[in-house]
């Protein structure tokens, strides 16, 4: 098996393999599986790098805390040769702007560029208006998987089916919206300028006023082994007490 290691420390599992794994040669380019090693961050880096291709999310404790299933890295990697971990399957999502597209597997969200002025927009689900103009920071889409991230952060909420709607900071109480996963959202920018952005891709769409955004599912997903480690409670407990001592 072709297997590429991604992170910022790749050289213990490098050697790890090279020791103790023979079936699996290392390559930079098409590869068969990805190893990210790292945190949550790695994990979308590598997604983006080599889309579709399976994934192995290991933590890297240089970087990110682990937990128990993660402290034996030849174990946990022997879990994967025997067919111990599950298979996750990842929905995508893109926004679109003319012929701009930007692809995300947590979020994709619509900033205000001025921070000292307020982004206005109107919202459409699948050519419905939604409400009446929006003020605020921004807009954005998430999937089941990003809803532990930024949009946790901005509602307070996590979802376990569809896509969700946050609003950033919007003037008037807007109420935040879990939808069909196929459901297509439209938003129209009354007032500029804005920036599409995915996850923590450094990629960014600009909008000016009247341009009109669309957000949606795509076809493309992405496939991860162990994720339900890689992202268990234990995991999430000790990378909040991590950043708050």
């Amino acid at each position: 098996m072709k297997v590429c290691v991604t992170g910022r420390n790749p050289e213990n599992i490098v050697s790890l393999l090279n020791d103790s794994f023979k079936d699996f040669h290392i390559v930079d380019k098409n590869p068969d599986l990805v190893i990210a090693h790292g945190g949550d961050g790695t994990l979308l880096d590598a997604e983006r790098t080599f889309p579709g291709v399976d994934k192995l999310p290991i933590r890297d404790m240089q970087t990110a805390v682990r937990c128990k299933d993660h402290y034996s890295l030849k174990n946990y990697i022997s879990s994967f040769i025997s067919n111990k971990l599950n298979k996750t399957e990842l929905i995508k999502i893109a926004g679109f702007k003319d012929n701009q597209c930007i692809v995300g597997l947590n979020d994709i969200f619509i900033h205000n560029v001025d921070r000292g002025g307020a982004l206005r927009y109107f919202v459409y689900l699948n050519d419905k208006p939604y409400g009446n103009e929006i003020i605020g920071d921004g807009v954005g889409i998430s999937t089941v998987h990003g809803s532990t991230a930024y949009y946790r952060s901005i509602t307070h909420s996590i979802f376990k089916i569809g896509i969700g709607l946050a609003f950033n900071n919007s003037t008037e109480v807007t109420n935040h919206l879990v939808l069909p996963e196929d459901t297509v959202i439209k938003i129209k920018i009354t007032r500029g300028p804005a920036v599409i952005i995915a996850d923590n891709s450094p990629l960014r769409i600009d909008v000016s006023e009247g341009d009109e955004v669309v957000l949606k599912k795509i076809s493309k997903k992405a496939y991860i082994y162990g994720l339900e480690a890689f992202m268990c409670e234990e995991c999430r407990k000790l990378r909040h007490y991590n950043r708050n001592n």
